[in-house]
């Protein structure tokens, strides 16, 4: 399981980090009009944006490619965020800062080993956490456990302190690792443990327990985890809202029986991601949307993906990493991107549509665009929800930002069509996302050996944007 690494669309969220978004005035001139529209995914009612602006969007330029590490096996290089001064992206045992529009590094941060697992969240500090292996492989140890958890200070460059966890004489494996509340947490299927910002141990697993925490979701005020108790073949999971702090049990709710694994896709409101019979591989066949503010938690939605109907992706056993959606907590509103319609012959390849966290309902949607999917990747700092276009022969990708209540959609930036083959070695579900500042940052998760003259110059890295 250490070694199992997942993929994550790193996604810029709300206020944070030191990371702007660009979000250009609407101008009130793309909010739609028509009422009770029919989707044609899903059959929601309710309002129906798509206003385009495209006059408005950042006519967009390939300003850097950042090349692929040489590396003799495949490496993990999890890890993208954006500063108000850099951009950062793991590489191969180390953590690179390079100017916002590329060029060379401005600092590097060495690790012990190779990446495992990165947090998506940065605090307003520009804190952010890793998890990665506790040395490089050998000939004695091809394959390092990963035990090492760092706290990243990404404005200055630096690591602030690494820490792990010993049973004995041996060091713990963990799985992920998040920031949340002020507090590193590290999760897995030893159990978790966490820390303070300034490193002080708050708890660690407990030999004999009966539970034990598969990990953790955090944010800028919050901490929750997914505590496993019982059978591992048949347990009983809850979604436990922490006191950061201290640990403490805030809000439970009991999950239902016959559930292995448990995501959670946001922690303020509180959404979770279950798998209960999908058959696409997404690994999430539902989201519940949870009242935490009591002790019990309380179920206050549930949305189904529908068997791919719409689109989502989790990770299979982690409780972070779901991508290709967006929550909205001011709107109360979870955005799916129906499925891709791109070989037929309809207006429009698939719609972004807002289901009602109170509810569960289908309340609106979002037209896209004929030819390449919207992708939902989270929410600018103002609240609006993000969207991503993926590149074609005809046209670069896109980046779109949707109203999360009218559902107008307006371009924010294009792409040149001159580099979208190599945009198209991105994929939302693979790849790692950050539009920022009218920059549009596409990056990988591992660094391999070319196999073939078709992959011999793909980037570790790409960076768009004006200038």
């Amino acid at each position: 399981m250490a070694i199992i690494v997942s993929v994550v669309v790193a996604v810029a969220l709300i206020i944070g980090g030191g990371i702007w978004f660009a979000t250009q005035d609407d101008g009130g001139g793309s909010e739609a009009k028509g009422k009770d529209k029919q989707s044609s995914q899903g059959g929601s009612k309710g309002s129906s944006g798509g206003g385009d602006k495209p006059a408005e969007a950042v006519d967009a330029k390939l300003l850097n490619k950042v090349p692929m590490p040489k590396v003799s096996d495949q490496v993990t290089v999890e890890g993208m965020w954006v500063t108000d001064d850099a951009f950062v992206k793991a590489g191969v045992y180390k953590i690179v800062g390079y100017p916002l529009s590329g060029g060379a590094a401005k600092w590097t941060i060495p690790l012990d080993g190779a990446v495992c697992w990165s947090s998506d969240h940065l605090t307003k500090d520009g804190l952010t956490t890793v998890l990665y292996q506790e040395a490089k492989p050998s000939a004695a140890d091809k394959y390092p456990s990963c035990t090492e958890v760092g706290l990243l200070d990404l404005k200055n460059g630096k690591m602030l302190w690494h820490r792990n966890v010993k049973e004995g004489d041996s060091k713990i494996s963990f799985d992920e690792v998040t920031i949340g509340g002020g507090t590193v947490a590290a999760g897995g299927t030893s159990g978790g443990a966490a820390w303070s910002s300034s490193g002080q141990a708050l708890w660690k697993p407990k030999s004999g327990e009966q539970c034990s925490d598969d990990g953790y979701a955090g944010g800028e005020d919050k901490l929750v985890a997914v505590r496993r108790c019982g059978d591992y073949d048949n347990p009983q999971i809850q979604v436990q809202t922490l006191n950061p702090k201290t640990g403490a049990v805030k809000s439970a709710y009991k999950v239902s029986q016959g559930i292995d694994y448990v995501h959670v896709a946001s922690t303020d409101p509180l959404v979770i991601g279950l798998d209960a019979g999908d058959s696409t591989g997404s690994a999430v066949s539902d989201f519940l949307s949870i009242d935490d503010s009591a002790k019990s938690g309380k179920v206050l939605g549930k949305i189904g993906t529908e068997n791919g109907k719409y689109d989502a992706k989790c990770e299979s056993t982690n409780v972070e990493g779901c991508r290709k959606i967006a929550v909205s907590k001011s709107a109360k509103t979870l955005f799916l991107g129906s499925e891709d319609r791109t070989d037929s012959s309809a207006a429009t390849a698939n719609e972004v549509v807002a289901f009602s966290l109170e509810n569960g309902k289908p309340i609106g949607k979002t037209d896209g665009v004929k030819g390449a999917a919207l992708t939902p990747l989270g929410l600018d700092e103002d609240g609006s929800v993000l969207a991503y276009q993926e590149s074609t022969w005809q046209a670069g990708g896109a980046v779109w930002r949707i109203d999360p209540k009218s559902y107008a959609k307006t371009k924010l930036l294009q792409n040149p069509v001159t580099s979208h083959e190599l945009e198209s070695k991105f994929s939302p579900s693979y790849s790692e996302i950050i539009y920022s500042a009218e920059h549009l940052y596409l990056s990988d998760v591992y660094a391999s050996k070319p196999s073939g003259t078709y992959d011999r110059d793909d980037p570790l890295a790409l960076v768009f944007g004006a200038s």
